[in-house]
C-alpha cells in the first residue's frame, strides 16, 4: 500500500530550476512542490519572488512547500548534494517526480555547440538524486541538439563509436539501469497554447516498480495529445485549438504605438528607461495571461533605447525583410550587419524560438527588439509573474550572470509545463488503476 501513496503525494522537486517555468507549470496543472535548486542568484531571485515568498501576487496555492532543513538561496547541484545527502536520502518514498532541465548550452545548434562543455555532464547530478530518492517519474527537459552526437569526442578521449552517441542516448542508457523505462521525444510548445514554436527533447522514465506494459503507454507526447483538448477546450476557452496562437494574438495589446509613455517603473532600472500604459486585453490568449495580476502595471515592461542608427536599420529591415525568416545576406551586406541571425518576426504566426539574445529579433511591426514581457509573454509567463536582476548584460559577465531576458529565453514555457503536468498526474491515475505493483 505504501507503493500506491507515492502516487498519490503528487510531490515534485525542480533540479536546474531556472526562474521556474517549469515548477509554476507543474503546480498549476496540480503538482505539490517541495523545493528547487538552481545555481543563479539571478534567476532563483526571481524564482522565490514568485514561488516561494508569501508577500507577493501569485497564487497563494503556487508555493513550494520548502523544508525547513534547506535554506532558500542559490546552491550549485553538486553542493547541494554533498551538503545535504542525509536529507535528500530521507526523502526516499516522499517525492513522486524528479524534473528539471540540466543546462543546454553545450548541445544547442543555436550557440557554439561543443562536446567540451563541462555542462553537458551536469545531468549525472540529476540522475544522482534520482538514485537517493527513488521517485516513480523522472523528467528532463532539454534541446533538440541532445539527441545529435558529437563529431568528436571531448578532448580525443573514447572511441569513435562513444563520439557518435548522443547524450540522450547515454541519459537513456543510464537512466534505464538505475531502474526506469525510458521514453525520449520532442515535444513542440505550440502545440500546447504557447505562442512560440520551441520544440523541446523530454526524457521521461518511469520506475520498473511502477510500469507494465499493460498500460499501453508510447511515451509522453501520446499522454499530452490524450489531454489536450480538454486543456485548451475547456481550461482555456479554445486557445490554439484549431491553429497555434499567434505572436500578434499573444502581444499586440504591448504595442508603443498610439500609448502613453511613462518613465520605467521598474526598481532595478537605471534612470532614463520608459514603458508604456498597460491597456485593455485585445485576445483571448491575452485576457488568460493577465489573469490575476493584482496591480495595474506588470514589471519588465521596460523599451530598449535604441540608438538612431539602429533604428534606421531596423525600419529598413521591417520595410525590406521578409517576416519570420532570418535576413538575406544581401541586406545584411547593405546594411552592414555582420550579425548572422537577425529574424524580423511574423505577426501571424507563432514565435520563432525565443534564444537568451533579444537582438536575435525584431518586433514585427516596430523598430525595436521585444520588451523582457514581451519576451515572457511569448514564453506563456502569466503577467503577474515578476523578473528581477538585470535587464542584459555582455562581455565577460555573460558567463556569470542571468539577466531577465536569459531567464525567460532558458525557461521551459509555463503552459507546455502545465499540460505535462497533466499528463503525468493522468499516467499515475493510469498506473495506480491498471499498474501491477511489485
Amino acid at each position: 500500500m505504501k507503493a500506491f501513496e507515492l502516487l498519490e503525494k503528487k510531490v515534485f522537486i525542480d533540479l536546474f530550476a531556472g526562474c521556474g517555468g517549469l515548477s509554476l507549470g507543474l503546480m498549476r496543472g496540480g503538482w505539490k512542490g517541495l523545493f528547487a535548486i538552481e545555481q543563479s542568484p539571478d534567476a532563483f531571485k526571481t524564482l522565490k519572488y514568485n514561488l516561494i515568498d508569501e508577500d507577493n501576487d501569485s497564487e497563494l496555492s503556487l508555493r513550494y512547500d520548502w523544508p525547513d532543513w534547506l535554506e532558500k538561496a542559490p546552491l550549485e547541484i553538486s553542493a547541494f548534494i554533498k551538503m545535504y545527502e542525509k536529507e535528500i536520502r530521507s526523502l526516499k518514498g516522499e517525492i513522486t517526480l524528479v524534473a528539471g532541465g540540466p543546462p543546454c548550452q553545450g548541445f544547442s545548434f543555436a550557440g557554439k555547440r561543443t562536446g567540451d562543455d563541462p555542462r553537458n555532464e551536469l545531468f549525472e547530478h540529476h540522475l544522482e538524486i534520482v538514485d537517493m530518492v527513488k521517485p516513480v517519474l523522472v523528467l528532463m527537459e532539454n534541446v533538440q541538439g541532445i539527441s545529435v552526437g558529437f563529431k568528436n569526442n571531448p578532448k580525443g578521449t573514447g572511441s569513435k563509436k562513444e563520439a557518435k552517441k548522443s547524450y540522450a542516448a547515454k541519459i537513456k542508457k543510464k537512466l534505464y539501469d538505475h531502474g526506469y523505462e525510458v521514453f525520449q521525444e520532442v515535444i513542440w510548445a505550440k502545440d500546447y497554447g504557447v505562442p512560440q514554436l520551441r520544440p523541446r527533447f523530454f526524457t521521461l522514465g518511469i520506475s520498473r516498480d511502477y510500469f507494465n506494459q499493460e498500460l499501453g503507454f508510447s511515451g509522453l507526447e501520446g499522454k499530452l495529445k490524450e489531454i489536450r483538448e480538454n486543456f485548451l477546450v475547456c481550461k482555456y476557452r479554445g486557445l490554439g485549438w484549431n491553429s497555434p496562437v499567434t505572436l500578434e494574438e499573444a502581444i499586440s495589446d504591448l504595442l508603443v504605438s498610439g500609448k502613453e509613455v511613462v518613465p520605467c517603473t521598474d526598481e532595478e532600472s537605471p534612470r532614463g528607461f520608459q514603458e508604456p500604459l498597460y491597456q485593455e486585453p485585445k485576445t483571448t490568449y491575452q485576457e488568460i495571461m493577465r489573469s490575476g495580476l493584482k496591480h495595474k502595471q506588470p514589471n519588465s515592461m521596460r523599451l530598449p533605447r535604441h540608438k538612431q542608427e539602429t533604428l534606421e536599420k531596423f525600419e529598413k529591415i521591417l520595410a525590406k525583410a521578409p517576416k519570420g525568416k532570418a535576413l538575406p545576406s544581401e541586406l545584411r551586406k547593405e546594411l552592414g550587419i555582420n550579425k548572422k541571425v537577425i529574424v524580423p518576426l511574423a505577426p501571424d504566426k507563432p514565435s520563432k524560438t525565443l534564444t537568451t539574445l533579444p537582438d536575435d529579433y525584431i518586433h514585427y511591426s516596430e523598430p525595436r527588439i521585444l520588451t523582457p514581457r514581451e519576451y515572457a509573454r511569448v514564453q506563456s509567463f502569466p503577467d503577474w509573474f515578476s523578473f528581477k536582476g538585470k535587464f542584459t548584460t555582455g562581455g565577460r559577465f555573460r558567463k556569470k550572470e542571468c539577466p531577465r531576458y536569459t531567464q525567460i529565453g532558458n525557461a521551459v514555457p509555463p503552459m507546455l509545463a502545465e499540460a505535462i503536468g497533466i499528463a503525468l498526474l493522468d499516467l499515475l491515475r493510469s498506473i495506480k488503476q491498471g499498474g501491477q505493483l511489485q
